[in-house]
């Protein structure tokens, strides 16, 4: 198979222009059509799935929805220029409904600057990093060994302090949906009770 370099320019930077785009609406089209038929079709009454549904359902994650729509533009262009972060915010997007107009707007110089990138230097980086790693030089084996330890225990690490919050979250829920059974409200009194 030929290598990207062997190829114009122009035909290299409109292949990659293409990639682009068409990752970016899948990632933003799959999240966009999981959420919506999330809160749509189910309706969970209990457990951490209630609270969730409830948090995207809910005021809150409305006005957050509402600014991001507002002036997550640069957001969704910024990503194109990071790794790893990019799936996130084009799902993230996505999972908040951004309207489809603003968002593939947003998308274009985004994806111009990636494929400008990866046009010119940014094969080139990679596959130096490559070589390096296959030639076996030592050091740069052990340095990518340890920066994928780092990522295992950092994201293991975020994903326990998740768990952990989401735990706290649903308890918390659960005692506030109790009370309210129980006809308390958020100051301990009974409800209906005057001063």
């Amino acid at each position: 198979m030929p290598h990207l370099d062997s190829y114009p320019f122009a035909a290299a930077f409109l292949f990659l222009f293409g990639v682009a785009m068409l990752r970016g609406q899948a990632t933003y089209g799959i999240a966009r059509l999981v959420t919506e038929q999330t809160l749509r079709h189910t309706r969970p009454d209990s457990g951490w799935a209630a609270s969730v549904h409830r948090w995207l359902a809910g005021e809150a994650v409305g006005r957050g929805r509402a600014a991001v729509q507002r002036w997550g533009m640069v957001a969704v262009a910024a990503c194109y220029l990071t790794v790893g972060f990019q799936t996130l915010v084009l799902a993230g997007a996505g999972a908040i409904r951004m309207p489809w107009a603003r968002f593939s707007l947003a998308q274009v110089p985004g994806a111009l600057a990636w494929a400008t990138i990866y046009a010119t230097i940014g094969f080139a980086v990679w596959m130096a990093l490559i070589g390096a790693a296959v030639s076996g030089h030592p050091l740069l084996v052990l340095l990518v060994l340890l920066v994928l330890v780092a990522a295992v225990l950092g994201a293991r690490s975020l994903l326990r302090r998740r768990r952990f919050l989401l735990d706290d979250s649903e308890d918390v829920v659960g005692r506030v949906e109790a009370l309210q059974h129980l006809g308390v409200d958020e100051e301990g009194g009974r409800r209906g009770d005057t001063e």
